[in-house]
Order: structure tokens, then sequence, then C-alpha cells
């Protein structure tokens, strides 16, 4: 594992402890979009089909349960249980999420690696088209409701951080040993330009902030 891959990791993992930091200490899942969170619970369930067949090592085991455990139970507080439940936007959450699984499923279906565990290998296809979309329904709650709080935009932020480095990492293997999975470094920067917008706004908020501390301290 290369330094790129390792740092993306521990940003993927500093998200979801921000996120649901923000969830237990708040007592609110004001400013999160469930569709968001739901469309991650599907993506790492279909990519972790593998951990029925393959073993790779202990540490990618628990990153793997870590994800979907996580991902799950987000969803499940969100929607079932109390005070998340009643604190849900609900009325603003609206993208219309088929629309983004549907071409996934489509694309997956078309193109895929060939394998001899080909539904395994669509899945996993589906679930990198997925992943690259699926912020989109978070981004519209935030640029609707204009709520950017700090723990929500800290968690984007991490998570935009997480793909920007897996970028880079995939680089750094086509550079060192000529490996490269099309599909991932295409989902990658995909999702990656979909945050630009969202990492205008939140340098702002940084900025504004700083400035904001500046001023009272003098």
């Amino acid at each position: 594992m290369n330094i790129f891959r390792l740092v993306g990791d521990m940003l993927h993992l500093a998200a979801i402890f921000i996120l649901l930091a923000k969830m237990l200490k708040q007592r609110s899942a004001a400013g999160i979009s469930l569709k968001t969170q739901f469309l991650y619970a599907l993506v790492f369930t279909t990519r972790y089909l593998d951990l029925l067949t393959r073993y790779v090592s202990l540490y990618n085991t628990v990153m793997k349960i870590f994800f979907l455990a996580t991902s799950w139970h987000i969803c499940y507080l969100m929607r079932s249980k109390s005070p998340w439940k009643a604190t849900y936007d609900r009325e603003n959450d609206t993208f219309r999420i088929r629309y983004l699984i549907i071409p996934c499923v489509v694309l997956a279906l078309i193109f895929h690696r060939e394998s001899i565990h080909e539904l395994q290998e669509v899945f996993w296809t589906f679930s990198e088209y997925l992943e690259a979309v699926a912020v989109l329904p978070q981004i519209f709650l935030l640029e609707y409701t204009e709520r950017y709080d700090a723990l929500t935009s800290h968690y984007l932020f991490a998570l935009g951080a997480y793909r920007l480095f897996y970028v880079f990492n995939w680089i750094y293997r086509y550079a060192t040993d000529g490996t490269v999975l099309w599909v991932s470094v295409v989902a990658g920067v995909l999702q990656t330009v979909l945050y630009v917008d969202f990492f205008y706004h939140y340098l702002k908020q940084v900025v504004r902030r700083a400035k904001q501390k500046y001023d009272l301290a003098n």
C-alpha cells in the first residue's frame, strides 16, 4: 500500500467519524441527506461482496466491515430512530436517486472487466460508478437550504479529499507498475470534479470564520 492510498483511507475514516460525531453530539440529522447515505450504503454493499469469497488482509477486511456497518447504521438512525428521524429534513431531501442508480446499472452491465466472477465484477463496477455521483443529493440539499454548518462541511471536505488522494494513488500505481483500472480512474476524477463548487464554498467559509476570529481578537 502506498502513502496516497493510506492517506485516502484515513480521510475516508475521518469523514465517517465526523458525521457520526455530529449526529451523536448534536442529537440531530439536520443538514444530512439520507439519500446520499443510502447510496453510500448501496455502494459498499455491492463493492464488498468479495468479503464472502476472498481474504486480502486484516486491514482490508476491517475497513470493509467498518464502512458497511457505519453506512447502514447511519441510515437506520435517520430513518427509524428518534431524535434523528424527527430532525431529518425530508421535505428538502428530494433528489430523485433513481436517475443516478439506473444509469449506473446500465453502464456497469455494458462496461466492466472480464472475469470468471462476472456477476461480482458487474456489482463492483456499479459501485464505482455510483460512488462518483452518490454525493449529489447531499450537495443539492446544502445548495437548496444554504445550511453550510461546520461539521457537515468538514465531512464533505474529508470525503472529497479522500477521492482526490485515491486519484493520486492511481497515478502513482500507473507510474510505478503500469497498473490502471480505468473505471476507478474515470469515476474518481468525476467525483472529484463534482466537489469543486463545494470546495469553493468551503474555503470561503474557512476564510470568513478566520477573519471573524481575527477581528474579534483585535
